[in-house]
């Protein structure tokens, strides 16, 4: 992780939706159940992303096909739609025969060990190569 690495001031992270179903909550219990037990502690309020994102971060990461196509609506200029990019793109193997992240919402624990295995994995080269 960012902290691990002794990187947390050189990054700025965030989460955020694209569309605003559960802005202003927590994220979904079992998700901060499963990531809890990683040793994750997910207290972020959720929130759906909006224009100013694009000027303060310089990378917009995407989890599936319909978070793509939103997030590049989204964009308020075509240099802030250069900042978007898929987790898939950043995954490597065994993780990269994957090309998305699914959402969990409808699965059991499965699915959400698989969200966080996935994120995990992109997360970790995304690092890996920042810090290079």
């Amino acid at each position: 992780s960012v902290e691990d690495a002794s990187l947390s001031d050189r990054f700025h992270l965030d989460s955020a939706g694209t569309q605003g179903y559960h802005e202003g909550d927590l994220p979904d219990s079992r998700m901060r159940q499963h990531a809890f037990q990683r040793g994750l502690n997910l207290t972020h309020i959720c929130r759906r992303i909006k224009p100013s994102d694009f000027d303060d971060f310089d990378l917009i990461i995407g989890m599936d096909a319909s978070n793509l196509r939103n997030l590049h609506a989204a964009a308020p200029s075509p240099e802030a739609e250069a900042k978007i990019i898929g987790m898939a793109e950043l995954l490597t193997p065994p993780m990269s025969r994957y090309d998305h992240v699914p959402d969990p919402y409808y699965e059991g624990a499965e699915g959400f060990e698989l969200v966080l295995d996935l994120l995990e994995n992109g997360c970790q080269n995304l690092l890996n190569q920042l810090s290079d």
